[in-house]
């Protein structure tokens, strides 16, 4: 890739005589005489080999080819000045990256609230968000992989935030054989029907969290899919109740009338890493996963603007 002929300083200068009218007042906002300007801009002309400006009377106005350049070129200047404010940034301890590791079971939408709201305020820190499963979230936080993690497993070693609970109930296709029973259900009654199970994602000692007294069961990689699977009369299953809201309104899915444990409640925890001080963006982050994870999820939600 060969070098550019154009400087950033000179795409400035262009621009400063377009928002300001003429090489004068160019000038004056850039505190350079005027002449440095004109052969700035002629220079840029002699180098891409293309009229940028023409005169009409007493004013310097853009050729057609001049417009495309500099509308094109606006973006490259600030996308320049993000790049040097994120360096001055990093220089004072800001991140560039803040990792974020998740169990696919916490509720996405209150992810989404505390990231919208983080954006204004990132100073263009990027956030790397995963998603695992049980303790495949404890196994990225152990090997270092993740700044910050929220888990329903207690970590050995860690002292986490407590967050929300988040419901599971038990479920099943209307009309699925535990439902034709058309009464109270006790253990046994589960133990012939094929149960749907979410794969644990931890490699090294993968945990089996629930009732599973099922003798036939099917074990699949996400929620989703598993609210698919008995959504269309394949087994019954645990899932949380913000996943199959819908479905359990419009009668699609229909909750289990279990003895007991028709329902749990685990609470979600959020850790950090505790090798390494959390940095400001870091810290910012964690504020705002804290304050939406104690609102309602029905709660209306106004993104905060740019700048804001």
């Amino acid at each position: 890739m060969k070098a550019p002929r154009v400087t950033l300083d000179q795409w400035r200068t262009l621009q400063a005589v377009v928002d300001h009218g003429g090489f004068a007042q160019a000038a004056e906002v850039l505190h350079r005489s005027q002449s440095s300007v004109s052969y700035t801009v002629a220079r840029m002309q002699e180098q891409l080999g293309v009229p940028l400006l023409r005169i009409e009377g007493r004013k310097a106005v853009l050729t057609e080819a001049g417009s495309v350049l500099l509308r094109r070129s606006r973006q490259l200047v600030k996308q320049a000045s993000q790049l040097e404010d994120l360096a001055h940034h990093m220089e004072q301890g800001w991140e560039a990256e803040v990792r974020l590791v998740v169990d696919a079971a916490y509720p996405t939408l209150r992810l989404v609230r505390a990231l919208t709201a983080f954006m204004p305020q990132s100073r263009g820190c990027r956030v790397r968000l995963r998603e695992e499963v049980l303790s495949g979230v404890e196994e990225v936080l152990l090997e270092g992989a993740a700044d910050l993690a929220i888990s329903s497993l207690s970590i050995p070693g860690y002292l986490g935030s407590a967050l929300s609970e988040v419901e599971f109930v038990a479920v099943a296709h209307p009309d699925h054989p535990l439902h034709r029973l058309q009464r109270t259900l006790v253990a046994a009654d589960l133990e012939s029907q094929m149960q749907v199970v979410i794969r644990d994602t931890g490699r090294q000692q993968p945990r089996d969290v629930g009732w599973l007294g099922a003798e036939q069961r099917w074990t699949v990689g996400s929620l989703a899919t598993a609210a698919t699977f008995v959504g269309n009369g394949l087994g019954f299953a645990w899932l949380p109740c913000h996943l199959i809201g819908r479905e359990l309104a419009e009668g699609l899915l229909k909750p289990l009338p279990l003895e007991e444990g028709s329902t749990h409640r685990p609470r979600f925890q959020l850790y950090a890493d505790k090798d390494k001080p959390l940095g400001p963006a870091t810290q910012i982050l964690v504020e705002l996963i804290k304050t939406f994870d104690s609102a309602p999820l029905d709660a209306p939600f106004a993104a905060p603007l740019p700048g804001a």
